[in-house]
């Protein structure tokens, strides 16, 4: 008898990660975009503090810098995500990535002609940030409706594992680029990334129509915005994560975004390319998480999974206040970035399952306000602490207490039992 041969079936991990391009029209375009725009995003997170302890040697300007960027985004939250769900999508992020090139050329032509001040620093930092309030949700939402159950594991696992891929060629090019040539270069390498995006949002609007939410007479975004919060209010695992991370960001942020670049620069004296070879490493952590989430398509014991990921985030910061080993250091940054990914991802895919897409703009600028509307305050308490105490005393009393809050609310019934 004759027995039919089939070709060997497609290794499952490769399926899974093919899957998203093989299925939707849509994804390429939106992960193309963001990635661009990514590059650019990771070179100057490298070069900006860089820039600021040049001009001022200041944690305590750092933190105010990064208060700066933060604030004008959360103000804007809240009304963003409203005209989120109100207005189409795909304009608004092609609208924030015009303005966010013109922002970035002109913080690279300050640089180039040596007239960039901190003061003008201050307000283009503060405009960029406001502009970000309104990029992110409508990119959540948009995201949520492409990345549809049967690819959603894979389609996020995806978008993070070349997001951090990418932030592994950035930072270390970022430092090349301000070691080796100028800080204006990095600049305007991360200006002309929004053209690339712009670009791929530009095709996207075609491939995802806009449906415009239904409005009553008494409709306004009050009543849209309580809307939000009541659906936030109907799961534990929603409100609580958002409510215990406006805390533990400010303590895990503060330090990485504050104080490291601290550590590298002015406490072990190590080149910006030493510097940007540590965040390069978290990126290779985010990606091995990145690879380990996606090779399933369903997880059990998410709350757990995704808590003892941060609990691991913050283990990693705290060790690093006490060695002065680029190697050690470096090799904290993979366990860094593998911990903190787990959580996002369990975090993201949980938040596309629960809330409905007609919503997802004001819950998602809601998550964002929960998240870092403290995010300021954290960035300039981190700074003065630093500048009062020491840097690495204060690296070690913000992770304790970051680790601290991770462990408490893993016992909350709401977390611990979420699957």
């Amino acid at each position: 008898m004759e027995v039919e041969t089939s070709k060997p079936a497609r290794p499952k991990l490769l399926s899974q990660f093919t899957a998203p391009f093989l299925q939707s029209r849509s994804f390429p375009y939106l992960w193309l975009g963001q990635l661009i725009s990514i590059l650019g995003s990771s070179v100057t997170m490298v070069i900006l503090p860089i820039i600021v302890y040049t001009l001022t040697g200041s944690s305590t300007t750092m933190g105010l810098i990064m208060a700066a960027y933060t604030l004008p985004s959360i103000l804007m939250l809240p009304i963003s995500g409203w005209i989120v769900d109100r207005y189409n999508r795909i304009h608004i992020m092609l609208f924030a990535d015009i303005m966010r090139f013109i922002v970035m050329s002109i913080i690279a032509s300050f640089i180039f002609t040596d007239i960039l001040s901190i003061q003008a620093l201050f307000v283009l930092v503060a405009l960029y940030g406001l502009l970000e309030g309104l990029f992110q949700p409508a990119y959540s939402a948009v995201r949520a409706s492409v990345f549809t159950p049967e690819i959603r594991n894979s389609a996020n696992a995806l978008t993070q594992i070349s997001n951090q891929a990418v932030r592994l060629i950035g930072p270390s090019l970022g430092g090349l680029l301000i070691t080796f040539l100028s800080a204006g270069w990095g600049v305007t390498l991360d200006a002309l990334t929004y053209v690339g995006s712009f670009i791929c949002l530009f095709y996207l609007r075609k491939l995802l129509p806009f449906h415009k939410k239904e409005t009553t007479p008494d409709s306004d975004w009050r009543k849209d915005f309580t809307e939000g919060i009541q659906i936030l209010k109907s799961n534990a695992w929603l409100w609580i994560t958002i409510l215990a991370f406006s805390f533990i960001n400010i303590c895990y942020s503060g330090i990485v975004i504050v104080l490291i670049p601290w550590l590298f620069k002015v406490h072990l004296e190590l080149t910006p390319y030493v510097y940007g070879i540590g965040i390069t490493c978290s990126g290779i952590g985010a990606i091995l998480a990145g690879l380990l989430f996606g090779t399933r398509s369903k997880w059990s014991n998410r709350g757990l999974i995704a808590y003892g990921g941060a609990l691991l985030s913050g283990i990693s910061l705290l060790l690093m206040a006490f060695t002065s080993s680029p190697f050690i250091l470096c090799a904290l940054f993979v366990l860094e970035g593998f911990g903190i990914m787990v959580f996002g991802l369990i975090w993201e895919t949980s938040l596309q399952e629960l809330v409905p897409q007609e919503a997802f703009g004001r819950v998602s600028s809601l998550d964002m306000l929960g998240s870092f509307a403290l995010l300021p305050l954290g960035y300039i308490l981190v700074g003065w602490l630093a500048d009062i105490i020491g840097g690495t005393q204060t690296i070690a009393i913000f992770s304790s207490l970051g680790i601290l809050c991770v462990i408490s609310i893993m016992f909350i019934p709401g977390v611990r039992k979420f699957d």
